[in-house]
């Protein structure tokens, strides 16, 4: 195993990165379970220090009163910022370890007649708990556990600092053996998590989009728009079928290949005229509906159909179509000289309950547009008269 893998725990350091949300959601979560038996500990040391019991001298209450302060702080902190802090959590979980350790050492050198258990617990503890590089856990536990042994031979009996130098020998080597061991099998969990949600999101994307323009299918495109006009709630909707003009001469003369590349560059056209962000698509049909995004799809053939939001009014729908057949109109591949496309465009009334009758209305108005000449924009009865927009 080469001291890279060793360091993550038999990882690489890039399935180490990949895991790294994960891992500091852990760690906080952790860090905050910590903190709350550390402020109910300190309550404990502080009453029984106060009352002079189980060993606890009066004179160290000041000591106790401190740590428990730090954990009452700590604690609202975490309450206040927990969105901050989980993000950064490698920062709260060092200043934890930190105070958890000093604490230790000071309960250790308030009892200096007693072998110290409490740093051996806690050294333990937190290399069960915490998940961050093997050598990092290595170097703080090294460097604390000095600290430990120098003040006990500093403020103890020689009889009791070697027993605790004994002890910690003992802990320090059984806490990095149970820190390697839970936290390779912690990544495991992880990678296979991981795993699993790229196949999740693979399996969506597949379901979802169409293959060849990357806009969404038919059933999803419906069942999308279905949830979208459910909850319209008055939002002014529009919903556009567009069918290329001439495509079957595309094939005919150019071939399938040229036709498939008109397909794919009116699927583009569409996605940058509507602004449709597809670049985590397992995450769009959520995103769109929630977030009153644009989105369109490909029904089969050469014919496609968006749904528009964001806009207010019929004019600011016919300015922006206008500019998709604009775009269309001017497309230049190989021997491919711009692709005309015919559009039939109804906005979404209170009425409609589902996209049967508007998917209907927009049919209709397509059909109007091939009728009239094709190349251009045609409105369904019901939205205000007028409009066809030829180019």
């Amino acid at each position: 195993m080469s001291s890279n893998s060793f360091n993550y725990y038999g990882f690489d350091k890039e399935t180490h990165r990949d895991c790294m949300d994960l891992i500091k959601s852990e760690n906080f979560r952790h860090m905050h379970i910590l903190n709350i038996w550390f402020l109910a500990i300190n309550v404990f040391f502080v009453v029984c220090s106060y009352f002079n019991i189980f060993g606890l001298n009066r004179l160290k209450v000041g000591n106790y009163a401190i740590y428990l302060g730090i954990a009452v702080i700590f604690e609202v902190t975490i309450l206040i910022f927990r969105s901050k802090l989980e993000k950064i959590s490698f920062v709260p979980v060092y200043i934890s370890i930190v105070v958890l350790l000093s604490y230790s050492i000071t309960v250790s050198v308030g009892s200096p007649y007693l072998a110290a258990t409490m740093y051996l617990v806690l050294a333990v503890l937190i290399a069960s708990t915490y998940i961050d590089t093997m050598l990092r856990m290595v170097l703080i536990q090294s460097i604390f556990s000095a600290v430990f042994i120098v003040t006990s031979f500093r403020y103890k009996p020689a009889s009791v600092a070697d027993q605790d130098l004994y002890n910690i020998i003992i802990f320090m080597t059984l806490a990095m053996v149970l820190h390697y061991s839970f936290q390779r099998a912690r990544m495991q969990q992880y990678v296979t998590f991981q795993n699993n949600i790229r196949i999740q999101r693979e399996l969506e994307v597949k379901s979802s989009f169409d293959a060849l323009t990357s806009l969404l299918n038919r059933g999803r495109f419906f069942s999308m728009a279905g949830e979208v006009i459910r909850h319209a709630d008055g939002e002014y909707i529009a919903i556009c079928l567009l069918d290329l003009d001439g495509f079957k001469q595309i094939n005919d003369k150019l071939g399938h290949q040229m036709g498939d590349k008109a397909i794919q560059i009116a699927g583009a056209t569409i996605t940058d005229t509507l602004e449709i962000d597809l670049s985590e698509k397992w995450s769009f049909s959520e995103r769109a509906v929630a977030d009153k995004l644009s989105f369109a799809g490909r029904l089969g053939g050469d014919e496609f159909i968006a749904l528009i939001r964001g806009k207010e009014n019929r004019d600011e729908i016919e300015e922006l179509l206008k500019q998709m057949l604009s775009n269309l109109n001017t497309v230049h591949f190989g021997d491919l000289n711009g692709l005309h496309a015919s559009f039939g465009v109804t906005e979404i009334t209170p009425e409609d309950r589902d996209i049967d009758d508007a998917y209907t209305r927009a049919d209709s108005a397509l059909y109007e547009s091939k009728r009239s000449g094709k190349n251009q924009i045609h409105f369904s009865e019901g939205m205000k008269e007028s409009a066809d927009a030829v180019l």
